[in-house]
């Protein structure tokens, strides 16, 4: 939870720290005399799950305050449904604190049934306030990488990821 709120280690907020109390709106207003940064995109899962995870798109490409949609295919390569989590993590990790997701499928439980593909939204922005930060000046890619891990219900009925396995 904590990454979620500050931005740590890569983990982009939820909330942009540097709105205040101002309507959230007001931060998607496109900086339209800003370079456009470039957005890539990874998709991996760990070894102990057997879909295909990846992004529909290479890159896009936004003006910071400019929201963007972007998609992920998942496919369950198994005979039996399985549950997934995602993890996900920007570089370069100073970023993070500028990266905010609108929707997304991280940290949710999907369940996919045997041999079923999905198409997984992520709609984001970054925030304006990415071009008056100096230390931003020589970043212009940004890559968003999600990691798929089997889940299971823990005896709590929490679901945890399941350990990766190791070679």
């Amino acid at each position: 939870m904590i990454c979620q709120q500050t931005g740590w280690g890569g983990q982009p907020i939820k909330a942009s720290i540097h709105s205040n109390a101002e309507d959230p709106a007001m931060r998607l207003t496109p900086v339209t005399d800003s370079r456009r940064l470039r957005i890539t995109f990874n998709g991996s899962t760990s070894d102990v799950l057997p879909w295909k995870f990846m992004p529909q798109q290479r890159e896009v490409r936004v003006l910071p305050g400019e929201t963007a949609l972007a998609f992920y295919t998942a496919t369950n390569k198994s005979s039996e449904d399985i549950i997934g989590v995602a993890t996900y993590s920007v570089t370069p990790a100073q970023v993070a604190p500028y990266f905010s997701k609108i929707q997304c499928f991280c940290f949710e439980e999907q369940r996919l049934n045997a041999g079923e593909t999905v198409d997984m939204p992520v709609f984001f922005f970054i925030d304006p306030d990415f071009v008056n930060d100096p230390t931003m000046t020589k970043i212009d890619t940004i890559t968003l990488s999600y990691t798929f891990f089997k889940a299971r219900y823990d005896k709590n009925g929490n679901l945890t990821p399941m350990p990766m396995t190791m070679g």
